[in-house]
C-alpha cells in the first residue's frame, strides 16, 4: 500500500495541477499524511530547475500551514481527530512516549529535526507541540525555519547540481540529515544533563 501511495505521489508531478499537488501534499503531511512532499517536489524542480525556488516556496507555506493545523488538532481536537490519526498510521506509542518525557525546549528542537530530517515524523510533533501548548508563534517561526532550510537546500542543491544529484538525495540526504537531526537531539540532551 505504501509502495502504491508513493508511486500516485510521484505521478502527481507530471500534471499540469503539479504545483497546487505539491501544496496540498505538503499541507497535509505536516498534519495527517504519510508520504513526504519531497516526493513530489523532486522531480517537479528537475524537470523546471527554473522553478526550484518557487517550488520551495509553495512547499515551505503550505507546509508551515500544514503545522498549524496539526497544532489546532492537537491542541484543539486530540481526542476526536488527532489520537485516531496517530493510531491510524502507528504512531501513538511513539507519540505517547514522545509527550511523557519532552520539555518545551525538546519540543522545540523536535520541530527542527522534524522539519528537516522527519525525525521524528513532522506530524507526530505538529501534534505534539498543540497537545503540551507549545506557543503557536514559537511553533511558526521554528517551522518557517525548518521546513524552509529544507526546501531552499534541496532548490540550491538541485539548481547547483541538476540531475546528477537526485540519486543521492532520494539516497543519502535523509540519512545525512537524520545524522544531524540525532547530533543535534545528543548535543541537546548533553547540555540539558550537564549543567
Amino acid at each position: 500500500m505504501l509502495r502504491r501511495l508513493y508511486d500516485w505521489t510521484l505521478s502527481l508531478a507530471a500534471r499540469k495541477s503539479a504545483e497546487w499537488w505539491l501544496a496540498f501534499i505538503a499541507f497535509v503531511e505536516s498534519s495527517v499524511f504519510l508520504v513526504p512532499a519531497d516526493v513530489l517536489y523532486l522531480p517537479m524542480a528537475l524537470s523546471r530547475p527554473d522553478r526550484a525556488y518557487r517550488y520551495a516556496f509553495v512547499a515551505t507555506l503550505a507546509s508551515v500551514l500544514g503545522g498549524i493545523a496539526g497544532w489546532f488538532l492537537g491542541h484543539y481536537a486530540y481526542e476526536a481527530i488527532a489520537k485516531p490519526v496517530l493510531e491510524f498510521y502507528g504512531k501513538y506509542d511513539e507519540f505517547e512516549a514522545l509527550r511523557q518525557s519532552s520539555g518545551m525546549g525538546f519540543i522545540v528542537l523536535m520541530l527542527v529535526t522534524s522539519g528537516l530530517a522527519h525525525l521524528p515524523p513532522i506530524k507526530v510533533v505538529t501534534i505534539l507541540s498543540g497537545v503540551i501548548g507549545v506557543d503557536i508563534w514559537l511553533f511558526i517561526i521554528s517551522a518557517i525555519i525548518a521546513r524552509g532550510a529544507r526546501f531552499y537546500f534541496l532548490a540550491w542543491l538541485l539548481r547547483t547540481y541538476g540531475e546528477p544529484i537526485r540519486e543521492f538525495i532520494e539516497k543519502r540526504l535523509g540519512l545525512i540529515a537524520g545524522l544531524g537531526a540525532a547530533a543535534l537531539i545528543l548535543l541537546y540532551l548533553l547540555i540539558k544533563y550537564l549543567t
